[in-house]
């Protein structure tokens, strides 16, 4: 796929105001617009994968904890336990992976992936990010900790989505060509082990949160596939939709979300009965789509490409709340872990819009994207960081109340010994961190490390032993690794 292969939409809009928008976007999304008509952009060719690659996270409708977080410098910062929130936008134009800190609101990292980066998904153990290159027929493997590709995975042609099982244990791919297909990729050999036949041009991927199910929305044969995943074979294929594009799930497994990109309109389907239980009318050319458990109840958000706004739905009623204007080519939609804020990104904007959950309001856009099509947010591990102790000795002479004749010079060292640690971490002190000291096993004292990084332990009285030595000890937490240092002072 090339890049001026941008998704065509209907010519509903007022070309003035597009100019702007256009000068950012640069020249393939300008030439993809031209001369579109309002029947081509269901028949056009899906560049995104919809964001079902946000299913394996999806945020339920019905309640419980969503797994993903969003892009505001004010939401989703580090934690105290060994994780930190992390967004991961593809940049088609720039063949690169944004990360992006949500605790600073900004970019720490650009990864090079494949050409035409489309969909994206991060593993439920936050450590690998795949990466469907749509351009050369591969998928990126990324590792969060080092920020870099660790492998590349063939895989079929024009592959848009991407969706990690439940189980972390395997991916799937839509390979977006007529009579398409997904490719199943083995997640411990990053390696595909099937290929599974669906329908025409697929576009979104999604799991049941029980991993036994997959659903495919097929775009041009406007039906979605269902994949028996224990068997890779489609035991059900679902009809009645206007190029179907996004999926979402709802954790219980009990219903699929599907936007129509052509009806202008959110499908829902019945996993139990695979059959379509109702429709909910949004704005023009829906894409992505993502759910949240918000302060206000479950929501779900829909990317509307053509019209450039989100439709906000309440699923207990079936009904649009809101109606948020966003940017230029709304495509993915990610949720934060709180329901608090969701984010999309802006094609041919080249931001990300930020919204807020209470309000229904954009509070935040960020720039400095390349046409980024999906985004995927999620808890990361941080890798502790490594420290270095530093350990010293000094006898004190002098009388310590129980040897009288040091006091004469008889005994040289009764005041005992002086143990001086010192933690720091590439040079920089450690304040507030546990330090013990011991001997031969036995611990002598323990301390707290001050602002300069320092702890002390005073040995009252004479050693037995002439050449003893001596442990300092920090036993690390869930950001930094743990310290010795060990010194044996000889006697004067």
């Amino acid at each position: 796929m090339s890049g001026s292969a941008v998704p065509a939409r209907p010519a509903q809009e007022n070309p003035q105001s597009r100019e702007r928008e256009r000068a950012c976007a640069g020249d393939g999304p300008r030439r993809a617009r031209a001369g579109v008509r309002a029947r081509a952009g269901v028949r056009a060719r899906a560049l995104l994968s919809g964001l079902a690659v946000l299913a394996a996270a999806a945020v339920p409708l019905t309640a419980a904890a969503p797994a993903a977080a969003g892009i505001p410098g004010a939401v989703g910062a580090r934690s105290a336990a060994q994780t930190r929130t992390l967004a991961f936008v593809t940049n088609f134009n720039a063949n690169t992976l944004s990360v992006g800190d949500t605790a600073t609101n900004t970019v720490i990292a650009t990864v090079p992936v494949g050409r035409g980066p489309v969909g994206v998904a991060l593993t439920p153990s936050g450590r690998r990010v795949y990466v469907a290159n749509s351009g050369d027929g591969t998928v990126s493997v990324a590792d969060t900790a080092g920020n870099e590709v660790v492998a590349t995975v063939p895989v079929g042609a024009n592959p848009e989505a991407v969706a990690v099982s439940p189980d972390g244990r395997r991916v799937y791919v839509t390979n977006a060509v007529a009579d398409g297909t997904v490719s199943v990729i083995d997640t411990r050999k990053n390696e595909v082990v099937a290929t599974v036949p669906v329908g025409d041009r697929p576009s979104g991927v999604v799991f049941t949160p029980n991993g036994r199910e997959a659903y495919v929305t097929n775009f041009l044969s406007n039906d979605v596939s269902v994949i028996d995943t224990r068997t890779k074979t489609v035991t059900a294929t679902i009809e009645g939709f206007a190029g179907p594009f996004g999926a979402a799930v709802t954790p219980d497994g009990a219903r699929v979300l599907v936007t129509d990109f052509g009806a202008n309109r959110v499908s829902v389907i019945s996993t139990a009965t695979h059959t379509v239980t109702g429709t909910v009318g949004v704005g023009t050319g829906p894409r992505g789509i993502a759910v949240a458990a918000t302060p206000n109840g479950p929501r779900a958000y829909v990317a509307n490409s053509v019209s450039d706004n989100v439709s906000v739905i309440d699923p207990t009623t079936g009904t649009v709340v809101a109606t948020v204007p966003v940017g230029d080519f709304p495509s993915g939609a990610a949720a934060t872990p709180d329901g608090t804020h969701i984010c999309i990104t802006n094609g041919l904007s080249n931001t990300i819009s930020v919204i807020n959950t209470v309000s229904n309001t954009v509070v935040s856009t960020v720039t400095g994207f390349s046409l980024p099509l999906a985004v995927t947010i999620g808890n990361v591990p941080v890798p502790p960081v490594p420290t270095r102790l530093t350990l010293s000795a000094k006898w004190k002479d002098g009388h310590d109340g129980k040897h009288p004749e040091a006091a004469t010079g008889a005994v040289r060292h009764p005041g005992g010994l002086v143990l001086k640690a010192r933690l720091t971490t590439d040079g920089r002190p450690l304040a507030g961190k546990p330090v013990e000291f011991t001997t031969d096993s036995t611990v002598l004292c323990t301390d707290t490390t001050d602002e300069k990084g320092r702890a002390t332990c005073e040995v009252r009285g004479e050693h037995p032993e002439d050449e003893a030595c001596y442990t300092a000890a920090f036993p690390g937490d869930a950001t930094y690794l743990p310290a010795t240092g060990t010194v044996c002072p000889k006697e004067d």
